[in-house]
């Protein structure tokens, strides 16, 4: 069964909105059984990243997470899920990640003020990606395809070979989605992002991830 992890701090219903559209069976929950028995998770998150982690700490999600990425459990974290699942954030101060994918999750940067097509910050909008073409879930985004965003943060992986797919922010390529093994984080939203985004939810769905 695909779980739809609860922590309070995901939008539940848009995801599973777009599921049901999928016709793809699942379950929202937040029981530490139901995440080790999951055979795929789906991570959502909104807001900040250090009440994230508060969020699964409260309700003892931390270590199930972990296991289920050891034991190869494919996992999809959106938004501040996908922060989630790298080492550490500075949003706030400084706080501990999942440390799942190597990374620290960085500020955008900020606008140069003789740029005429700055991107002010939180970056709100639609975007096309610059896609890694070996990326198993997101190589198959197409060049007119634009996802949805909505963030002053991105998961800015230490290893390039995780990176699966950048946007142009003020002069720099950021990461806004990563792939390591059975673990894939996108900074957009997805189930906002119409038939571009169910692509990516189905291609996760549908990828068989080496153990």
């Amino acid at each position: 069964m695909n779980v739809v992890v609860d922590y309070g701090r995901g939008n539940l219903f848009s995801i599973g909105q777009a599921l049901a559209h999928l016709d793809a069976p699942y379950k929202t929950s937040g029981a530490p059984d139901d995440i080790e028995t999951a055979e795929r998770i789906i991570f959502p998150g909104v807001g900040a990243f250090g009440e994230a982690m508060k969020g699964l700490r409260d309700r003892r999600l931390v270590e199930p997470l972990k296991a289920a990425a050891a034991r190869g459990t494919p996992i999809l974290g959106i938004c501040v899920g996908c922060q989630l699942l790298l080492s550490r954030s500075e949003e706030f101060g400084d706080h501990d990640g999942l440390d799942l994918v190597p990374g620290t999750v960085s500020r955008l940067p900020s606008p140069r003020p003789d740029d005429r097509a700055a991107i002010r910050i939180p970056n709100v909008g639609w975007r096309k990606l610059s896609v890694n073409p070996d990326a198993p879930v997101l190589r198959n985004v197409g060049n007119d395809d634009l996802m949805y965003f909505v963030h002053s943060y991105a998961p800015m992986a230490h290893n390039q070979t995780d990176v699966a797919a950048t946007i142009r922010v003020n002069g720099h390529d950021v990461p806004v989605a990563v792939e390591s093994r059975n673990l894939v984080g996108v900074q957009f939203h997805p189930e906002k992002s119409g038939p571009a985004g169910l692509k990516v939810l189905r291609r996760f769905l549908e990828t068989k991830f080496a153990n």
